[in-house]
C-alpha cells in the first residue's frame, strides 16, 4: 500500500468511529509517545527525523503489523530539536514574551517514514489515550502548533491531516513548492523559501554560466519531483535543455542505481543538477566512487550543499566545486553551547540519550555491552567538546534559525490572543484557527535582527546564499559564499555572483563548458539536428547576401538592396557600383577602337578633301560621301557616350546621338545608291529621271529622312526618356549602374527605323550592282549593308542576354562593328585606287564599258 494511501486510510477510519460513537471518542491502533516532552501551560509539537531509516519487517497481512524499528540515528535533525529546546526555554524565561506563561512541547521521531508521520500527527492532535474515554470529542487540540517536518514528504502527509483542523504547522526545511497550494494544505507555514524559486533560481545560475546542455538526478520524493518539474519548466524557457532527467529513492534496488550510472556514463554533458535528499546523495556518491566517476559539475540545492556531513563523507573530493543555493548564513548567540549541553537529551528520554551517546563516542555502556563486544565502554562523562563529528558542527545554523523563528512565530500570534503585556489572560480559549491566522500575519524581528513574516501561501521572502565548495590544503572544503539570489529586487539584479572567486570542478579556474552544439559565430544560423533537443543544432553558414551577427543567430537576415554580406556573413557592407568606365580594360579597347574609327574617317576626308577634284571622288555625289564621312565620325564619336557613369543627361544623349547619326549615315548611303541607279536609269531615251533626283532632291531625302528619326526621338524624350537605373539583379554582389530604356517601343521605334533604312539602302545597293560600270559603288553599299544588318541582328539576342556593363559593351561593339563596316567596304577601295592605283583614277577608265561580273 502507497504510504500516502495508508494515511488516508488511517484518516478515514478514526473519522468513521468518531462518527459512528459520537460524542465519545477512542483511539485507535498503539499509543505513540513522544521521544522528549515538557509539561507546560501550552504545548507545542515538535516531528523531526531522529533517524533516517528503519528496519524491514516482513507482513503477513494475518496479524497486527509490529510497530516500525527506527535505525540510523540522524544527529542532523537531533540538532534541529535542540534549537526548538533553545527557544521554547528562551521564551519562558522572557519577561516580554508570554509572561507568565510556560511553553511545553512534546516531540516525536517520524523516521524519515511517511505512515508512521501521519501517526505521529494524529497522536499530536488528539494526545496519548489508551482507554476508551468519555471526553466529548469538541475539546481543543492537544497541541496548538506543531514544528516540522524536515523532509517534504512527511510533512505533506503532516499538512493533509493537519489542514481540516487548521492545525497550524510550521516547517523549517520542507521547500516542496506544492505546499504553497492553500486549498490542499490551509494550516501549513514555513520559515525556509519554497523550491518554487529555489527551482527559479538554479536555472537562471546554469543559463548565468552558458551551460545549456545538463544532467538531472532528483529524489523520487515529492521534494526531488516537484522542485525538478519547476527547474525543467524555467530551464526550457531559458533555452537550457536535459540530456537526462532520473530519479530515485536510497531503498531501491541497487540494478535501477546502476541503471542511472550508465546513463551519465553515456552522457556528454559535464554538469549535473541535483534535487536530491543528503541520504540519497550519499547512496549516488558511494556508486560514483566504485565506478570512478569525476570530473563532473555539481550544482545542487539547500539540502545538502553546505552540509558538512557531506564533505566529510566526499573523501574522494568527487563533489569539489560544486556549487549550489543554501539559506543565508545566520547567527544565534548560545545556541552552541545549548547544542552540546546534552541535559535536554538526558532528562527527557533515556534510550534516545543512550543511543545518542554510544554513538556520538562510539562507546558501549556496560549494562547493555555484550561479553563479545570490543567497543570501549563508555562512562558518560565523556567531553564532548573534544569530539570531531557532524553533532558539534553549526554549519546548519541557517536551519537552526528557520526552526527558532518558527517557535517564536507561535509564540508571537500565542502573545497577541491572550492579550498580554506584563501578564497573559489565561482564561481564552485556545482555538487552532485563531492560532492559524494570527501566525500568518505576525510580523517580527528576532533578536539577531532577522525580519520574519509569511506571504498570503504562507512562505517567507525567497533569499539565497550562492555557495561554492573550495578544498583546502588539509584536505577540508570550505563552502565559500560567492553570491546572493535575492528574488525581492527587480528581476535583473537578483542574482549577483563574484565569479573571480569561483573553483570548478578538478579544482580548476576556468568555467567548465557543457553544451551539446557549440556556440554559433556571427555570419552562421542554427539549424536543429533532427529528433534532437533545440540545444543539439548544426551552424550553417548564412547565404550570400544575409548575414547574422549575433552569436547563436536563429536566422540570417538579408541585407538591404543597396548592401551585400562581407565574406565572413557578420556585416553588410555597401555595394560596389559597377558601370562600363575609361578604366575597365575593355572600356579602354572600345574607347581605342572608336577613336581609330574616328581618326581613319578623317584619314579618309583629308585624302578625298585633297584628291577632291578627281573623277572617282566626284562620281557620285562628292558632297554625299563627304557627308557620309562626317556622319561615320559621329557615329564612332556617339559610341564613347555609352561609356562612364550614366547621368540623366548621358542616357537621354547617348541613345538620340546612335539613333540620329546612324540614320544621317544611311540616309547619306541611301541617296549614294538611288544616284547610282537613278543615273543609269536617266541614260536611257526619254527618261526624264535626272531632273527628279538632282543634287537638291538628295539633300531633302537626307534631311527628310534624317528628320523623321528626330520626331521619333522627340516623342521619346518627351513621354518617357531613358534614365539612369540601379540595376539590383544581374550581378549578386554589385550594383549595375545602366541606362534604363524608359520607354522600350521609343527604343524599338529608333532602332527599326535604322533597320527599315538598311533594308532599302540594301534592296537598291543590290538592284544596282551589276550596272555596267569600272567603278561601282553600289557593289561596296551592298557588301557594307550586308556586315550592317548582320551585325545588327546578331545585336539583338545578344544585347537581350548580356548582364550588366556587357549589355552596353554588345551595343558599343555594334556601333563599331557596322561604323568600320561601312568605312572600310565603301571607302578604302576609293583610298586605294587613289592612293596607289592613279592610273585608274580618270575619267576616261571610270566611263569605261566591259562585261559585268557577277557577285
Amino acid at each position: 500500500v502507497h504510504p500516502l494511501g495508508w494515511a488516508f486510510l488511517q484518516l478515514l477510519l478514526v473519522a468513521s468511529v468518531s462518527h459512528a460513537e459520537e460524542p465519545v471518542c477512542r483511539q485507535r491502533g498503539d499509543p505513540e509517545n513522544p521521544v522528549l516532552s515538557k509539561n507546560g501551560d501550552i504545548i507545542l509539537g515538535g516531528m523531526f527525523s531522529f533517524h533516517t531509516s528503519w528496519k524491514e519487517r516482513k507482513d503477513s497481512y494475518m496479524n497486527k503489523p509490529l510497530p516500525l524499528q527506527c535505525a540510523s540515528l540522524n544527529f542532523r535533525d537531533l540538532q534541529f530539536a535542540q534549537a526548538m529546546l533553545f527557544a521554547i526555554e528562551e521564551i519562558n524565561k522572557s519577561t516580554d514574551l508570554l509572561p507568565g506563561i510556560s511553553l511545553g512541547y512534546k516531540i516525536y521521531d517520524t523516521c524519515d517514514n511517511v505512515a508512521r508521520s501521519v501517526g505521529v500527527t494524529l497522536a499530536l492532535a488528539n494526545g496519548n489515550v489508551s482507554v476508551p474515554s468519555k471526553t466529548p470529542c469538541t475539546t481543543s487540540a492537544h497541541v496548538q502548533a506543531i514544528i516540522g517536518a524536515t523532509s517534504s514528504s512527511t510533512t505533506i502527509a503532516l499538512a493533509t491531516v493537519t489542514g481540516p483542523f487548521f492545525l497550524p504547522v510550521i516547517s523549517h526545511l520542507a521547500t516542496c513548492a506544492c505546499l504553497s497550494d492553500k486549498t490542499k494544505y490551509p494550516s501549513f507555514l514555513r520559515t525556509i523559501p519554497s523550491d518554487y524559486y529555489q527551482s527559479r533560481a538554479l536555472a537562471h545560475l546554469v543559463k548565468h554560466f552558458g551551460w545549456t546542455w545538463v544532467g538531472a538526478i532528483r529524489t523520487n520524493s515529492d521534494y526531488g519531483n516537484n522542485g525538478m518539474a519547476t527547474f525543467t519548466e524555467t530551464a526550457q524557457q531559458l533555452g537550457i535543455c536535459l540530456e537526462y532527467s532520473v530519479s530515485f529513492f536510497r531503498t531501491d534496488p541497487s540494478a535501477k542505481i546502476q541503471r542511472i550510472i550508465e546513463i551519465i556514463k553515456a552522457s556528454t554533458s559535464k554538469v549535473i543538477v541535483t534535487f536530491l535528499s543528503r541520504p540519497d546523495l550519499n547512496v549516488l556518491l558511494h556508486e560514483f566512487l566504485y565506478h570512478n566517476l569525476s570530473g563532473y559539475q555539481w550544482v545542487g540545492t539547500e539540502s545538502w550543499i553546505f552540509d558538512s556531513q557531506t564533505a566529510e563523507m566526499d573523501i574522494h573530493h568527487i563533489l569539489d566545486g560544486a556549487i549550489g543555493l543554501s539559506i543565508p548564513i545566520a547567527h544565534l548567540s548560545g545556541l552552541r553551547n545549548f547544542i552540546l549541553t546534552e541535559k535536554p537529551l538526558n532528562s527527557s528520554n533515556t534510550q534516545l540519550f543512550t543511543e545518542f551517546w554510544e554513538t556520538l563516542f562510539s562507546c558501549k555502556f556496560k549494562d547493555l555491552k555484550s561479553s563479545s563486544d570490543i567497543q570501549r565502554e563508555c562512562t558518560g562523562h565523556e567531553d564532548m567538546t573534544g569530539v570531531q563529528n557532524s553533532f558539534i558542527d553549526m554549519s546548519l545554523m541557517p536551519i537552526f534559525n528557520n526552526v527558532y523563528k518558527g517557535v517564536y512565530a507561535v509564540a508571537h500570534a500565542l502573545h497577541n490572543i491572550l492579550s498580554c503585556n506584563k501578564t497573559c489572560n489565561k482564561n481564552v480559549q485556545l482555538d487552532p484557527f485563531m492560532i492559524l491566522q494570527h501566525i500568518r500575519k505576525s510580523h517580527f524581528t528576532t533578536k539577531e535582527g532577522d525580519e520574519v513574516y509569511f506571504n498570503e501561501n504562507g512562505d517567507p521572502a525567497a533569499k539565497y546564499d550562492i555557495k561554492n565548495w573550495q578544498p583546502r590544503e588539509n584536505g577540508i572544503v570550505e563552502f565559500v559564499t560567492v553570491g546572493l539570489y535575492d528574488t525581492s529586487l527587480a528581476v535583473e539584479k537578483q542574482l549577483h555572483l563574484q565569479s573571480k572567486a569561483l573553483i570548478w570542478a578538478k579544482n580548476s579556474k576556468q568555467v567548465p563548458l557543457s553544451v551539446c552544439s557549440e556556440k554559433c559565430p556571427p555570419g552562421t544560423r542554427k539549424v536543429l539536428q533532427k529528433g534532437r533537443p533545440v540545444c543539439c543544432y548544426d551552424c550553417i553558414r548564412c547565404a550570400e547576401g544575409e548575414i547574422s551577427n549575433v552569436t547563436d543567430s536563429v536566422t540570417c537576415v538579408r541585407c538591404l538592396h543597396e548592401f551585400w554580406s562581407n565574406e565572413r556573413r557578420d556585416t553588410c557592407i555597401k555595394k560596389e557600383a559597377v558601370f562600363l568606365s575609361y578604366e575597365d580594360i575593355m572600356g579602354a579597347l572600345l574607347t581605342a577602337a572608336s577613336l581609330f574609327g574616328a581618326c581613319m574617317t578623317i584619314g579618309v576626308i583629308l585624302i578625298f578633301f585633297k584628291y577632291r577634284k578627281t573623277p572617282i571622288v566626284r562620281a557620285n555625289n562628292s558632297e554625299l560621301s563627304f557627308l557620309l564621312l562626317f556622319s561615320l565620325i559621329l557615329c564612332f564619336l556617339c559610341s564613347l557616350t555609352f561609356i562612364g557613369q550614366p547621368s540623366d543627361w548621358s542616357c537621354m544623349f547617348r541613345h538620340v546621338a546612335f539613333g540620329i547619326t546612324f540614320v544621317l549615315c544611311i540616309s547619306c548611303l541611301l541617296g549614294k545608291t538611288m544616284v547610282v541607279l537613278m543615273a543609269f536609269r536617266a541614260t536611257r531615251p526619254g527618261s526624264n529621271v535626272k531632273k527628279w533626283f538632282g543634287q537638291t532632291q538628295q539633300r531633302l531625302c537626307v534631311t527628310a529622312f534624317t528628320l523623321i528619326q528626330i520626331n521619333i526621338c522627340i516623342i521619346w524624350l518627351t513621354t518617357s526618356p531613358p534614365f539612369p537605373f540601379k540595376n539590383f539583379k544581374e550581378i549578386k554582389d554589385k550594383i549595375t549602374l545602366e541606362c534604363a530604356l524608359g520607354s522600350a517601343i521609343g527604343f524599338w521605334a529608333v532602332l527599326g527605323y535604322i533597320g527599315v533604312l538598311a533594308i532599302l539602302c540594301f534592296i537598291f545597293a543590290f538592284l544596282a550592282r551589276k550596272l555596267p560600270d569600272n567603278f561601282n559603288e553600289a557593289k561596296f553599299i551592298t557588301f557594307s549593308m550586308l556586315i550592317f544588318c548582320a551585325v545588327w541582328i546578331t545585336f539583338v539576342p545578344a544585347y537581350v542576354s548580356s548582364p550588366g556593363k556587357f549589355s552596353v559593351a554588345v551595343e558599343i561593339f555594334a556601333i563599331l562593328a557596322s561604323s568600320f563596316g561601312l568605312l572600310i567596304c565603301i571607302f578604302i577601295p576609293k583610298c586605294y585606287i587613289i592612293l596607289t592605283k592613279p592610273e585608274k583614277n580618270t575619267k576616261k577608265h571610270m566611263m569605261g564599258k566591259k562585261a559585268p561580273n557577277s557577285l
